[in-house]
């Protein structure tokens, strides 16, 4: 029997459980470095199949590595499986939350984690009938969302031996992914001021909120004086509390996202300029608070063919009239023209697509595109050679971080497309297991990229994960 036919007849002999387990963490939405449920779910199902487990990287409790096999090439596969605040939802085409203001699935990952999972157990199943060597790594990757999971790992060393690296994520397209997301700062600035009744005393306050306020205006003229892909965007998460005190303290939470890391130093290090005028201007005292940073993403063309033979060979997922009618119907509540942006961002015609759900494969149209938003695979990127595809998880033209997401990452759609994604990257990570010259092939591609530059953590000396939010 061939190594591939054993891993799609294991997946196939799994699919209930697997499902069962990403059906367990929708149930249970947890979000970024809190994901105790989904992590140990994970876990306890490694440990059955084998695989030893390294828990606690870089001090997260919910990041965790899991091996197989001995040897090269080392294979490595990325689960995620974090949830969004404020997305709770139920199955339905209205808007109804399970619990309001509680966490959902808005991105997938419950599917992520599990399909990622499968294809590492598939892959092993099938070297280990066969005794070929090397490894296959499943690694737990927490706080996607919040772009810290893989940079807190990275720093710990645990990519830097890999051969090559594997990930997924549930859209509403079968493609490989070879457009490029934006590398990325988090960071706060807290400003302190001196509190004063602000009608009978004005004069012996000073404003933490003038500081937050002066803050964004010298942000916003900047804007003006920045490449155009460069963008910037922030919340006020404190103020003030009465009108008649003048704030002691105010905070300004910060994403800087640009195409690649050195731009985003450079918009940086102006920001915190624009900081410290700002708290002149005002007469107060500042500090900012690093959360996280990433890279931009790096993919890996050698392997991305790789993943795309493999989604031809499967066969992009099909799905039955019940589906279809859902997707429909939620398509029904998107904000205007979101059906044609996917189409747009795609390159496709609604001829082509002929339909709400995606039973097609694509072949990538956007390469080299930069996207709006980010991840921290950016980081493995750019220590391993990497590339990763999507899957129709989702009705098309989902916005993203939506509950209409939630609702398909909680049904058969996403089910679907997450076997469709745990069989396309065990094909490949067998592929790469036992073809020598392809993951060379993949490391001179990823040297050509790099210009051999190793791979330098975003994360200011001393940084800490933030795990309570």
């Amino acid at each position: 029997m061939s190594l591939e036919k054993t891993a799609l007849e294991f997946l196939d002999a799994n699919e209930d459980n697997l499902a069962e387990m990403a059906t367990a963490i929708w149930e249970r939405p947890e979000i970024g470095f809190q994901e105790t449920f989904a992590s140990n779910l994970l876990v306890e199902r490694l440990k059955q199949e084998g695989f030893s487990l390294e828990t606690g990287i870089g001090q997260v409790p919910t990041a965790f590595v899991a091996s197989w096999g001995e040897g090269s090439p080392i294979i490595g596969i990325l689960g995620e499986y974090d949830a969004l605040p404020s997305l709770s939802q139920r199955v339905s085409t209205h808007r109804d939350p399970i619990e309001e203001g509680a966490a959902g699935h808005g991105c997938g990952h419950n599917l992520l984690g599990v399909g990622a999972l499968g294809a590492a157990l598939a892959a092993k199943d099938a070297l280990e009938k066969v005794g070929a060597g090397g490894t296959i790594r499943y690694y737990g990757c927490p706080a996607e969302e919040t772009l810290s999971g893989k940079v807190f790992m990275a720093r710990e060393g645990v990519f830097d031996d890999l051969d090559a690296a594997l990930t997924w994520h549930p859209a509403y397209a079968n493609s490989v992914w070879a457009s490029i997301s934006t590398a990325l700062n988090s960071f706060r600035v807290n400003f302190y001021g001196i509190a004063s009744h602000a009608g009978g005393a004005p004069e012996a306050g000073r404003s933490a909120l003038d500081g937050v306020q002066l803050m964004d205006v010298g942000v916003n003229y900047m804007r003006e004086h920045v490449p155009q892909q460069v963008r910037v965007h922030c919340v006020i998460t404190e103020g003030g509390e009465a009108p008649n005190v003048v704030p002691p303290f105010a905070q300004v939470w910060y994403y800087v996202r640009a195409p690649s890391r050195p731009q985003v130093e450079e918009v940086y290090a102006w920001i915190l300029d624009i900081a410290k005028g700002a708290a002149l201007m005002s007469g107060t005292t500042h500090e900012v608070e690093f959360l996280s940073g990433c890279y931009n993403t790096l993919p890996n063309d050698v392997i991305g063919d790789v993943l795309q033979d493999k989604m031809q060979q499967v066969g992009a997922p099909q799905f039955n009239d019940e589906e279809v009618a859902l997707a429909r119907d939620l398509q029904k509540t998107f904000p205007a023209g979101s059906v044609e942006k996917g189409l747009e961002r795609l390159r496709m015609t609604a001829e082509e697509l002929s339909g709400p759900l995606c039973e097609m494969i694509i072949e990538p149209r956007n390469k080299g595109d930069v996207g709006g938003g980010s991840t921290d695979v950016g980081d493995v990127s750019y220590i391993v050679p990497t590339a990763q595809i999507t899957t129709s998880c989702n009705a098309f033209g989902t916005p993203g971080h939506s509950w209409q997401n939630v609702v398909t990452s909680g049904s058969s759609i996403g089910l679907k497309g997450m076997m469709f994604a745990a069989k396309t990257m065990a094909l490949t990570a067998l592929d790469l297991a036992t073809n020598p010259e392809l993951v060379n092939a993949a490391w001179e591609e990823f040297e050509r990229s790099t210009g051999g530059k190793k791979y330098v953590s975003p994360l200011p000396e001393g940084a800490v994960p933030e795990l309570n939010g």
